[in-house]
């Protein structure tokens, strides 16, 4: 066989190895269990989750954050993306089973058997558990229907190519704990649904977070300053866990300031979840280990 062919044949193998491997790989339809939701507990999943943050309209207050008809623009590196409709109208959830969105938070798989981009913060949500997902759907069924058709996302070459996702998956998708911890509950809604690490964990160049820094601040992707450091090394360290959980009910820190940015809203979201559940928050925080703030890239 010449040099040539063989490198063909070469590359033409690796092209279907890469095909192969990349390939979504949704949960399977037979292992679902059948769990029945709940409203009111799927209320809580959404609140703490900051699901109406990215896909109600930008600065929605009241009623109208449960308008989730997407379309804000989330700029990125990698080019913008567009928040989907996931109100249940047909242009959004709609005909959608709890397995359905199961696949899209655990595996990041669309129903069409796609893969989502990480923008959806899947990485996160995929330690959510199946009941939370089985209450959260429940909840979504309850809100208006929205119709809006999904803005395509305005990617670069060659992220644009949706399949090469699924290397990125094999690469950064974990349900693993990222810090061994006593408070469980804390580390569920701070590495799971709360998605903290989404903002305050720095990125690699493929877009994955380095978890070598956990929560040790990042760049703030609005393009101006920074999403500060959670551990005890950074600006929370002389907060108590009260001083914490309060800062999540209200936006009030200790020294008398107020969230800004995009905290804003997670505090908005945060003042509606337990009580308990913002301690737990706050005991997760206080018991990571102590880093220095991640340098700029």
């Amino acid at each position: 066989m010449r040099p040539r062919t063989k490198a063909l044949v070469a590359a033409g193998l690796a092209g279907l190895a890469a095909w192969f491997i990349s390939a979504p790989r949704p949960l399977s339809p037979a292992a679902w269990p059948a769990l029945e939701g709940a409203v009111a507990r799927g209320e809580s999943v959404f609140n703490i989750g900051g699901c109406a943050s990215c896909h109600m309209e930008k600065g929605a207050k009241g009623a109208a954050r449960l308008l989730l008809g997407g379309g804000q623009a989330f700029a990125t590196p990698f080019g913008t993306f567009y928040a989907p409709n996931i109100s249940p109208s047909p242009e959004g959830i709609a005909g959608w089973r709890t397995y359905d969105l199961a696949n899209a938070l655990l595996r990041g798989v669309s129903p069409q058997g796609a893969h989502y981009y990480p923008a959806f913060p899947y990485g996160s949500f995929t330690r959510i558990s199946l009941q939370d997902i089985a209450d959260l759907k429940a909840f979504l069924d309850t809100l208006p229907p929205v119709a809006r058709a999904n803005t395509p996302h305005d990617l670069t070459f060659p992220f644009n190519i949706r399949r090469s996702i699924g290397i990125w998956k094999l690469l950064f998708l974990s349900d693993k704990p990222v810090v061994l911890t006593d408070e469980a509950r804390g580390q569920y809604l701070v590495e799971g649904l709360g998605h903290c690490g989404e903002c305050h964990t720095p990125r690699n160049a493929l877009g994955g977070l380095d978890r070598s820094r956990w929560l040790a601040g990042a760049p703030n992707p609005e393009g101006k300053g920074r999403i500060p450091n959670l551990t005890p090394a950074g600006p929370l360290a002389n907060w108590s866990v009260e001083d914490i959980a309060y800062y999540l009910e209200t936006g009030f820190t200790p020294e008398y300031d107020t969230a800004g940015s995009t905290m804003v809203e997670v505090v908005e979201n945060l003042s509606r979840a337990t009580p308990e559940d913002r301690l737990a928050i706050a005991r997760y925080l206080k018991a990571l280990p102590p880093l220095p703030n991640a340098p700029n890239p």
